[in-house]
C-alpha cells in the first residue's frame, strides 16, 4: 500500500493543543498530569509513553517584541527506525502503510528502544514498564479515517495523506513563505532536512527557525549506522591482525 504520513505546518499552529487531545481520548493515553514547567504554556514538556502529540510553545524576544513559535511534535515513524531494529520481541513493526507501531501485547518492557531512537520519542509507561508511543492512529487507518489529531486540528496546520504528497505539499509552502519573506523557513524530516541520519521520515515539519529552538535534533542518527560502521573498522583491525600474524609465522619459519 502507499506509504503515508504527517505534514505539520508550524506557521499556523495556534496552540489549541486539540490534537494532543483528540490523541489521548481516542488512544486512551493516560492523563500525564498538569505539571507547571515554569516555560511558557507548556505543560506536557515533550513526547513520551503518555504524550503522544506535544505542543511546543517558544517565546522569543525581538527587536519587534515578543514572537511565539508552536508546533506540534509527533514520533517520526522514520525510513530507517532504529526502535523497530534493536527490538528483541517483534513487539515494534512496520505496517501495511509504512508506519511503526507498538504491540503493547508483546513488548516485554526491556527498553531498548528507548535509547535507540534519535528523537528522544518513544518511552516506558510508570507503573507498566512497555513501551509506548504515537500509531498514527494504525486502527483509524484500517477504517479509511483520519489520525485523531490531524482531524482535530482546527488550522489545517496538521495535514495527512501519502507521504510523497506531503513533502510536495512542505516544499510548496516553503517555497511560498520565502517569496513572502520569511528568511527563517524550513522543512525538517525530509531526507534532505533533518532526515538524512534515518533515511527521511513519515513526519515532516515546516519550522519557522532551527529546529533546536523547538527542541528537535538538528542532526539525528540511528544508532545502528554508527553500529555498523564499527563492525566494518573492527573486521578492518581483525584483517590486518590476522595478516600481522601470518607474517610472524612466516618470517620465524625462515630464521
Amino acid at each position: 500500500m502507499t506509504r503515508v504520513g504527517f505534514f505539520t505546518d508550524s506557521s499556523i499552529c495556534i496552540g489549541c493543543k486539540a490534537c494532543e487531545v483528540a490523541c489521548k481520548e481516542w488512544n486512551l493515553v493516560p492523563d500525564d498530569g498538569l505539571r507547571f514547567l515554569a516555560n511558557s504554556y507548556d505543560n506536557s514538556g515533550g513526547l513520551g509513553a503518555d504524550t503522544w502529540r506535544h505542543v511546543a510553545f517558544v517565546e522569543q524576544q525581538t527587536e519587534d517584541g515578543v514572537r511565539w513559535l508552536m508546533n506540534s511534535d509527533v514520533c517520526k515513524h522514520c525510513t530507517r527506525a532504529a526502535c523497530l531494529e534493536v527490538c528483541p520481541t517483534g513487539a515494534l513493526f512496520r505496517t501495511e502503510f509504512g508506519t511503526v507501531v507498538v504491540q503493547d501485547d508483546v513488548c516485554n518492557g526491556c527498553g531498548y528502544c528507548v535509547p535507540a531512537c534519535p528523537f528522544g520519542v518513544i518511552d516506558r509507561r510508570q507503573g507498566d514498564g512497555r513501551a509506548f508511543k504515537c500509531t498514527m492512529c494504525y486502527d483509524r487507518l484500517g477504517l479509511d479515517l483520519l489520525p485523531a489529531c490531524a482531524k482535530a486540528c482546527p488550522t489545517g496546520s496538521i495535514s495527512f495523506g501519502p507521504l510523497d504528497e506531503m513533502e510536495e505539499r512542505a516544499r510548496a509552502r516553503l517555497d511560498r513563505l520565502r517569496r513572502d519573506g520569511v528568511a527563517g523557513a524550513r522543512l525538517y524530516g525530509t531526507a534532505d532536512a533533518g532526515g538524512e541520519g534515518v533515511g527521511g521520515t513519515g513526519s515532516i515539519f515546516l519550522l519557522l527557525d532551527r529546529p533546536e529552538v523547538y527542541g528537535l535534533p538538528s542532526e539525528p542518527e540511528a544508532p545502528s549506522r554508527e553500529v555498523a560502521g564499527a563492525w566494518g573498522a573492527a573486521a578492518v583491525a581483525a584483517g590486518a591482525l590476522v595478516l600481522g600474524v601470518v607474517a610472524a609465522v612466516l618470517g620465524g619459519r625462515r630464521r
